[in-house]
């Protein structure tokens, strides 16, 4: 499926954005431009289910296959957050970026009995500005109308579809390309321990402190200076 992008900039080198689930292109309104401020040609994508692009069947190999089909191959950078991380871990052979950012990667997604479960993430659809603003304290005004507006457009199908991969084991035996794996403090998607095995395998892990899963609206400046060395 060709998907709906947005871009910023007209730099030379290319910079590639895949946002989590419940999200679209919109989640990275500061980090696009800040991107674009330092040479890149800022490529997000709307995966599908999200946003303005199409609807249909949902898994992460679809995901995978949809970017592959929407984004250019070898850009210097790729950042995906979340679902966007999955997307991006099995996308990564194919578009072969110069570096790769996983943003708090759904690389295990806890049994309902961990507190998450498919159903729960699809109610949300229909969350208020107060239950927004409950979960995501540090999160500008801007962001919370962006989350309500990118809920009336997200399939929540794309939630219940996650139910099969409920306590799998997700990440990577290995980065395909040079790759940073930056954490939310704590995060309740990659455990210390887990953190510790990705560096073993060859990911720099870096955490931001007290940052929330999504990094880049909790702490936008924190999530920049994470990136040193990555941009």
């Amino acid at each position: 499926m060709q998907l709906h992008t947005q871009t910023w900039g007209d730099g030379d080198r290319i910079a590639l954005l895949i946002h989590g689930i419940m999200a679209d292109h919109r989640t990275w309104r500061r980090v696009g431009p800040a991107l674009a401020d330092r040479g890149y040609h800022v490529i997000a994508v709307d995966l599908r289910g999200h946003g303005a692009s199409g609807r249909g069947a949902y898994s992460p190999e679809l995901y995978a296959d949809d970017v592959v089909e929407t984004l250019p191959a070898g850009a210097e950078l790729a950042i995906g957050h979340s679902l966007g991380g999955l997307t991006l871990s099995l996308a990564v052979d194919r578009l072969k970026p110069r570096r790769a950012v996983y943003s708090d990667p759904g690389w295990h997604l806890a049994a309902p009995s961990e507190g998450f479960g498919p159903e729960l993430l699809a109610r949300f659809k229909s969350a208020t500005r107060e239950e927004i603003r409950a979960m995501s304290p540090r999160w500008e005004d801007v962001d919370v109308d962006i989350e309500l507006a990118t809920l009336a457009l997200w399939d929540e199908q794309t939630a219940l579809s996650l139910a099969p991969l409920l306590g799998a084991d997700l990440m990577p035996a290995a980065p395909v390309v040079p790759s940073l794996v930056q954490l939310a403090d704590p995060s309740r998607l990659v455990s210390p321990e887990r953190a510790e095995l990705l560096r073993s395998r060859g990911f720099q892990v870096r955490s931001v402190a007290g940052a929330g899963h999504t990094i880049h609206r909790d702490d936008f400046d924190g999530f920049m200076a994470s990136l040193e060395g990555w941009i």
